[in-house]
């Protein structure tokens, strides 16, 4: 129990401490006009107030992953609570603020846009790439979860395909909502109906939390345990625990929901609250889940605890889909039927949500690099109907093969985010500023707050492609290659920064 609540509260106290360090470094502007008053439309650019940006924003980065990721990561142990805490809070946190606060700089920008604003345009062209393709498969992910869940409250047709059964009405249904909020203006479904989704999301999480504390707080996982390797498929704790744990911890589809709201802000003072604080409720949505896995199948008259409970479970049900037989047992045993439903229909809620905000998210990418005015709504669906023909396609591909490579592609994603954040950093105070500014500004160095976190997802993304099964899956012996070659990557990318940054300094003298 020690170890689930204290990580609670440094997570509470990162949001206070490291956050403000944050938002001091980054210099918010609270007089500066925003692009939500600025470039007002009516359609994307909507000014909102910010307890309602915060619960859709919240609801459009949490989706399956904190809960799914959650569940799959306490698998390695209870390690899995230290890269909740410390990635949610130099990490996933750094890299939603800034993925926000830049695109209310750069005008409610997208982040490939942001991005290639910082590191070039070859690298804008693959990021638009890897954006659309992350934001494809999560819809994707986000689609066949939701349909599969609601298939077996309420069964309706089925579609076989291979050795898959397809809840295809279910996936039509869904897929009509999603025509219906990709297109129409984001403060007419999102920013009126979401905050409700995002409180029964936190309602859900609240729920299991009290009561896993109030009966079962000696069953739950303790870092005295040991932080060793507890999964049982030959998999190390390193790169796969910072991959399966993603959305609780730092995703780069994070990066692509942050302009959304950004293009609804109405003050740069917001920006802590809304980006950095939605993710570090993020982090504790994912802790509670973590914990309730690893405590529920804790069974002390057979011997097993914790996380060997979960373990034994898992192989009981080799072959489905674990996370969500987790959430549907813990959910049903500790809410009874009405909370259980409620969660239930909260892990429903929470991926839909966030698929149509990534298709809204993938339109407007689009649009901003073809440059199409979105107010006409021909021109939205202009965009959006090859996009949700791109995603039906994909719902007929094995679901746990699409949600590696997602898993991939959204570390991944972070990675170039984080070194944007970087060079965007160190660009903000030049050789010539004066002594004042650097100290309101976090110092010389306070580009080290994105540009830390940035080597470290270069390592993981990297040496995760080497070693993981949808990679090149090298075997144990092999895997120093796989980390040689992450090793000299993310060297090879720090030398580049320094290179940059020293030409940079040279230029300004």
């Amino acid at each position: 129990m020690w170890t689930f609540l204290i990580s609670l509260v440094v997570l509470v106290l990162g949001y206070l401490l490291y956050g403000t360090l944050v938002e001091r470094v980054f210099g918010i502007d609270k007089t500066a006009q925003t692009p939500a008053i600025t470039k007002q439309d009516g359609v994307d650019y909507v000014p909102m107030a910010s307890w309602r940006i915060f619960l859709v924003q919240f609801l459009n980065i949490a989706g399956l992953g904190p809960i799914f990721g959650a569940i799959m990561g306490i698998f390695f142990g209870p390690a899995a609570f230290l890269w909740i805490v410390f990635g949610t809070i130099f990490a996933g946190g750094v890299h939603d603020y800034l993925s926000g606060m830049m695109s209310i700089r750069k005008g409610g920008a997208s982040l490939p846009e942001i991005v290639g604003g910082e590191l070039g345009k070859g690298i804008q062209v693959f990021i638009r790439v890897l954006s659309l393709v992350l934001l494809i498969l999560l819809t994707t992910t986000f689609l066949s979860g939701p349909a599969t869940l609601l298939q077996g409250l309420a069964p309706l047709h089925s579609m076989p395909f291979r050795e898959m059964s397809i809840p295809i009405v279910w996936v039509l249904i869904i897929f009509a909502y999603y025509t219906l909020a990709t297109v129409v203006p984001v403060d007419k479904i999102i920013g009126r109906f979401y905050p409700v989704f995002g409180g029964i999301l936190l309602f859900m999480g609240l729920g299991i939390m009290v009561v896993m504390l109030g009966g079962h707080s000696s069953e739950i996982p303790e870092l005295t345990d040991g932080l060793y390797n507890r999964q049982t498929n030959g998999l190390p704790l390193f790169p796969m625990m910072f991959v399966s744990i993603a959305c609780g911890a730092i995703s780069g589809f994070h990066g692509t929901q942050s302009p959304l709201m950004a293009r609804c802000v109405t003050n740069e003072r917001q920006g802590r609250w809304i980006f950095y604080g939605a993710m570090v409720a993020e982090g504790a949505l994912a802790l509670i889940w973590a914990a309730a896995a690893g405590t529920f199948f804790a069974d002390p008259e057979q011997g097993l605890y914790g996380i060997d409970g979960l373990q034994a479970f898992a192989a009981q049900h080799k072959g489905e889909n674990i996370a969500a037989l987790v959430v549907d047992k813990v959910s049903r045993s500790w809410l009874g039927t009405v909370g259980g439903i409620l969660a239930v229909l909260g892990v429903i809620f929470a991926p839909i949500t966030s698929g149509d905000t990534a298709l809204r998210s993938a339109r407007l990418i689009v649009a901003d690099f073809l440059h199409l005015d979105q107010r006409p709504i021909a021109k939205r669906l202009m965009i959006a109907l090859p996009l949700f023909a791109c995603v039906f396609g994909m719902v007929f591909v094995d679901f746990n093969i699409v949600w590696r490579y997602f898993s991939w592609t959204n570390q991944t994603l972070a990675a170039f985010t984080l070194w944007a954040g970087a060079v965007f950093l160190y660009k903000q105070v030049p050789s010539g500023s004066s002594s004042l500014s650097r100290q309101r500004r976090g110092g010389s160095y306070g580009f080290l707050i994105a540009l830390l976190p940035a080597l470290f997802m270069t390592m993981v993304s990297v040496s995760y492609i080497f070693i993981a099964p949808e990679g090149f899956h090298l075997v144990p012996a092999y895997w120093w290659i796989g980390y040689a070659a992450a090793a000299l990557t993310t060297l090879s990318c720090l030398i580049g920064f320094i290179l940059w940054a020293r030409k940079r300094a040279k230029a300004n003298l």
